[in-house]
């Protein structure tokens, strides 16, 4: 149960004064639908309303508090004039203008002969001065209340700094005194302020540099959001390692066919990350692993080796694909060389209807599949194995943990190990945060004889330039991927802008120009990666469909247009693509000028690395944790008070200080343990305290 000392934070925004069900929406729709995300709400921007001049010094484009008499009214002729009430001191006028004006709340406000101090945005207009809808009018004596410095947060359409400054205010003043759940040592060593008053600091800024990430109380409460998160990872992955796992250790006789029949040798990263694979399934705790490795580093054949160490000892693997192109390209590049060695595999995907699909059921349940290959559809009820002992689950980015739950609740009796691959490559930083709950395994090296891929950046301007290269590759046996930008995120002006290029394509190459995109149906879209795949098609226009694990190494050149419309980790991931046969392949950045400081970044790393894991840590620097996070998809938190970017060294001492606490009060019963349980309902890691109970 959360603890009471919660009980008034985790009521709905409309319980505070002045919040009704239509501001309610609109607080939930920028904050959070409760009191505690208000608190998380920390101001963005600061406007200092101290600055009071007498009118006729009031500065045109400034924020000014002044003092004035009300003269008159002006009430506008029709409605679409705007309401004006003229004001002076002894300096001179200042009209105070408003649209879609309550006149009986302006005569009420703004009573003529009375004084009042007016706050806004002072305009000079015609000779004039004027202040349009000011943002505080008060009477003299409360003055005080608003020559202040005023937060500025993140708003949304119909939502004003008023309305959410006085509900940030109202959430504040229901903020209790915390029992203190950071280290003693560590936190005296800091010189943080307690949970309470840092919220206030950070709440109520009083100059810019307050702002910053870095100020004791900000850092403070990063620090405290990176904690719920380690503990509740830790806890997590302490009670799926209880689940008990089985010993799995082949005797090595598919393995060794299998190495035996490849035209080469593993790397040394992959023979590294396969001795940790075979520790943990070896052990009778079960694996949690993930995979990295960047594109084209030979993921798909070290997991291959571990489902072929489940077989060998007379059980079943799975591996799932978030997409049927990736599925069946996992069982085209698998089955010849198991089905040589007599393992039996086969292909589950949502398109599997009627008596096909209930004779692979049927199969799987009696143990007559070794490996099974799918898509979501491996999820569902009714895929039942006869004994699961390892599951693979590649672009782990695209399925959240509950489907990694659902995946692992397969197994027949003891929990399956699990082994989750990646090609998106993410900072060390990330990964802490993301798979905590997880060992992580990376391949940091590519197979040999695969040549660099020359990367250029060309303005759009010449891309009758680009086609005329591309017709030279092609003339080369070359085939060539040709990307279309992301516009804004617009399904329908994707696809305008692919089928566009298409056209003007066919008409350059004739037939031999394929279109994928987003808005096909997956046999059309499993046709015309087909066609690109078997050389019918010698160029393919594509929107970004095509980015992950699509291998055709028979494909060199990639031209992306708009280069500078994407993210570096996609730029990266399209990339690579290309040059994954043994020709060296050419990428061709075509860009807008001119470019944003951002956007220039990008392109120069994209030409001075090829390193994943370099370009993730830049994207991070570019980015921020929070965008790269929301682009990763499922499963990922979302950190509202800690900045990945500059918090680095509070989340490794957070790690170690949960290691640390786990190891004295388990249970967390001892000295910090009540208000750590706190600090985990605080941040809503609810789930975490059932996997502490249930142990």
């Amino acid at each position: 149960m959360r603890p009471e000392i919660l009980f008034p934070l985790f009521a709905p925004v409309t319980k505070l004064a002045g919040v009704g069900p239509r501001i309610g929406k609109l607080i939930e729709k920028a904050a959070g639908a409760h009191i505690v995300d208000l608190l998380w709400h920390l101001p963005a921007g600061l406007v200092d309303r101290r600055f009071s001049p007498k009118i006729a010094e009031a500065p045109d484009g400034l924020i000014a508090t002044i003092e004035v008499t009300v003269d008159h009214h002006e009430k506008p002729q029709n409605r679409r004039q705007p309401y004006k009430v003229i004001c002076s001191d002894d300096s001179g006028e200042i009209t105070l203008v408003f649209f879609h004006a309550h006149t009986d709340y302006l005569l009420k406000t703004l009573p003529v002969g009375e004084t009042r101090v007016v706050s806004g945005k002072v305009e000079h207009f015609r000779d004039g001065v004027q202040m349009p809808h000011p943002d505080h009018i008060v009477p003299l004596k409360d003055a005080d209340e608003i020559k202040t410095v005023e937060p500025v947060y993140p708003l949304t359409a119909g939502l004003t700094l008023k309305t959410v400054g006085k509900a940030v205010r109202g959430a504040l003043e229901l903020a209790p005194e915390m029992p203190e759940w950071i280290e003693p040592g560590f936190f005296a060593q800091q010189k943080w302020p307690a949970w309470q008053p840092a919220l206030l600091a950070a709440q109520r800024p009083s100059d810019m540099a307050e702002l910053e990430p870095m100020t004791p109380a900000r850092q403070r409460l990063a620090y405290d959001e990176l904690l719920a998160n380690q503990l509740a990872l830790a806890l997590i992955r302490r009670s799926m390692a209880k689940r008990p796992g089985r010993e799995t250790q082949g005797d090595g006789r598919l393995r060794n066919r299998i190495l035996g029949s490849l035209p080469y040798k593993l790397t040394g990263a992959q023979t590294r990350v396969l001795e940790e694979i075979n520790a943990d399934m070896a052990a009778s705790h079960r694996m949690l692993r993930l995979l990295q490795g960047d594109v084209g580093s030979g993921k798909t054949i070290v997991a291959l080796m571990a489902l072929l160490n489940a077989v060998e000892t007379g059980r079943q693997g799975v591996m799932m694909a978030p997409t049927e192109i990736l599925a069946r390209q996992h069982l085209d590049s698998l089955e010849p060389l198991i089905s040589a060695a007599g393992v039996r595999v086969a292909l589950l995907t949502g398109r599997d209807k009627g008596k096909p699909r209930e004779a692979k059921l049927s199969a799987l349940a009696a143990g007559e599949i070794d490996i099974l290959l799918g898509t979501h559809a491996v999820f569902q009820d009714g895929v039942d194995f006869k004994d699961l002992a390892v599951a693979v689950i590649d672009e782990q980015h695209r399925f959240g943990v509950h489907q990694r739950l659902a995946l692992t609740a397969k197994a027949s009796e003891a929990a399956p190990d699990l082994l989750v691959m990646t090609a998106t490559p993410i900072p060390r930083t990330l990964t802490l945060t993301v798979y905590g709950d997880m060992e992580v395994s990376r391949i940091d090296e590519k197979p040999p004889g695969r040549a660099p891929i020359d990367t250029r950046a060309l303005p759009i301007e010449r891309l009758p330039e680009v086609v005329e290269g591309v017709k030279r590759a092609i003339a080369d046996d070359a085939r060539v991927f040709w990307v279309c930008p992301l516009v804004e995120e617009s399904d329908v002006i994707d696809l305008a802008a692919a089928e566009d290029r298409h056209v003007h394509l066919r008409s350059v190459f004739g037939e031999r120009v394929g279109l994928i995109h987003g808005r096909m149906k997956g046999p059309e879209k499993d046709a015309a990666m087909l066609a690109f795949v078997e050389g019918r098609t010698d160029v393919l226009v594509a929107t970004t469909v095509i980015e992950v694990g699509v291998d055709v190494p028979e494909a060199t050149v990639m031209v992306i247009e708009h280069a500078e419309r994407f993210g570096l980790a996609q730029l990266h991931q399209l990339r690579g693509r290309i040059g994954r046969g043994s020709r060296a392949g050419t990428c061709l950045l075509l860009y807008q000028p001119p470019l944003g400081a951002t956007a220039k970044t990008r392109i120069e790393t994209m030409r001075e690395t090829e390193d994943g894991f370099v370009i993730a840590e830049q994207d991070l620097k570019l980015r921020g944790a929070g965008e790269m996070l929301g682009t990763m998809q499922s499963g990922f938190p979302e950190f509202r008070l800690a900045d990945l970017a500059v918090h680095t060294d509070l989340l490794a001492t957070a790690r170690d200080d949960v290691k640390l606490v786990l190891n004295n009060e388990p249970d967390l019963d001892g000295k910090r343990g009540p208000a750590l349980r706190v600090l985990l309902y605080l941040f809503e890691r609810d789930a975490a305290v059932a996997f502490l109970r249930s142990g």
